[in-house]
């Protein structure tokens, strides 16, 4: 019998978890029940992910950065990287700012709406939390994301995942310090990442054997958990609209594919599905870099000099889907609560969202809290913060899991457009996670 594909399994697991949560949140003992005990496994295979991310960047992109023999090379692609980055953000919120401005799903909001949602999230944690975060970035200067980029203790930085910038930043400095010593000064110390590298995504392999079960308790917990379906569906215009953007979004990435790299975009989506299909379940990038950067390299054929360095910064500063998801939210909140923008305030939305994505952690929630940033770039009432974050809270997460997926596509996207651009962009060679285990069985004597 023919084994299903990964992103068949992946999706099975999704659908049974909504179907199980959704039959589950009926019983009054069924959402506890599932997070005390399927929830768990879910977030096992995270903390799985998350373990291994941090050695798959040193290993990988010192890999990568000393396989080069000239060092030009590196700050070409790098150029590059930033530059489409850059470029691929400002399309984002262009089309969030354009839809939201047609659509107006905001005006359609009414009082009693406004006063519920207010009332149920204005003083949640959640988003009191997001004000508090948001009001220490806002207070800090100018140039504290490149101060914050640099590490005094390399062995902190890979001991924190949201420190993710300076583990890329040692780990560059690292590569480009062998480069220099020559390769037979740096050999010992090479081999030894190489065979990291190889290890770390041996376990990629492992840990996605679990993948279709760990997405089935992530989205039963999800569902369980999503609180008053009524409110819900209050939003359920504001929503639409986001997911409408994301989508215009991925077709936009599908035609880069299409016309710069000359391949198909259906072949490129169904390579990177298990990457997006993780990055729906988890709603974290950075959780999702591992499968992305196998994906990447082992399914489309990216070189390791290029995904090395493409995919860990865009995990980190590449947020297109969370950056369309700001100028939406933005004018809808100004929309619903009656605070007219101008056309010059529609463009500091762009600005803000824009650098303030560059320095967002690529964990779930994080888009909330640029959010509040972007909305006092505006001069948004500050007494009406709260009540804004209030009208969006209850359709955060499945948003958030939503521009997820459009985050890691655009990772993906940039990977191939660079290495097409450098030469860097060959054919799959797909690894399974049995490929060496005859190497390792002892014969019978």
């Amino acid at each position: 019998m023919r084994k299903l594909e990964l992103h068949w399994q992946i999706l099975i697991g999704m659908v049974a978890g909504i179907l199980f949560g959704f039959v589950m949140t009926f019983p009054s003992w069924g959402p506890s029940a599932v997070q005390d005990w399927i929830n768990p496994f879910g977030t096992i295979f995270v903390k799985l992910l998350k373990l291994i991310a941090i050695p798959l960047i040193l290993a990988s992109l010192v890999k990568g950065i000393s396989d080069l023999k000239d060092i030009s090379k590196f700050k070409k692609i790098g150029l590059r990287t930033i530059g489409i980055y850059i470029f691929t953000t400002v399309i984002a919120i262009s089309i969030g700012l354009i839809l939201v401005n047609v659509l107006k799903p905001g005006e359609g909001i009414s009082e009693d709406t406004i006063a519920k949602l207010t009332e149920t999230y204005a003083s949640d944690a959640g988003v009191t939390s997001k004000l508090e975060e948001a009001s220490r970035q806002k207070d800090s200067g100018p140039l504290q994301f490149l101060e914050d980029m640099v590490p005094d203790n390399a062995f902190g930085a890979l001991s924190d995942n949201s420190l993710m910038l300076q583990v890329i930043f040692f780990t560059i400095f690292l590569g480009i310090s062998m480069l220099l010593i020559g390769e037979k000064r740096s050999k010992p110390l090479k081999k030894f990442f190489d065979s990291l590298n190889d290890v770390v995504l041996k376990m990629v392999d492992l840990i996605m054997l679990t993948a279709p079960v760990a997405v089935f308790a992530l989205l039963a917990n999800v569902v369980v958990s999503s609180g008053d379906p009524d409110l819900l569906v209050a939003l359920l215009k504001y929503a639409l609209v986001v997911v409408l953007g994301l989508a215009l979004m991925i077709v936009f990435y599908c035609i880069v594919v299409a016309t710069y790299t000359k391949k198909n975009p259906f072949w490129f989506l169904k390579q990177i599905s298990p990457a997006q299909l993780l990055a729906f379940s988890t709603s974290s990038s950075a959780a999702t870099l591992p499968v992305t950067m196998e994906r990447v390299e082992e399914h489309i054929g990216v070189d390791k000099e290029v995904s090395s360095f493409v995919l860990p910064v865009g995990a980190t500063i590449n947020m297109d889907g969370t950056s369309l998801y700001q100028g939406v939210a933005a004018v809808f909140i100004a929309q619903a609560l009656g605070f007219d923008l101008t056309l010059g305030a529609q463009l500091i939305i762009v600005l803000t969202a824009l650098l303030a994505s560059i320095g967002s952690a690529a964990v779930p929630g994080a888009g909330m809290v640029m959010l509040v940033i972007v909305l006092e770039s505006i001069n948004f009432p500050s007494d009406k913060l709260a009540i804004g974050l209030a009208l969006i809270f209850a359709v955060d997460r499945p948003l958030d899991m939503c521009r997820t997926i459009v985050n890691v596509t655009g990772d993906a996207t940039v990977s191939m457009v660079v290495a097409k651009s450098v030469g860097k962009l060959g054919e799959p060679h797909v690894e399974e996670w049995d490929d060496y285990l005859d190497e390792v069985k002892t014969t019978k004597s």
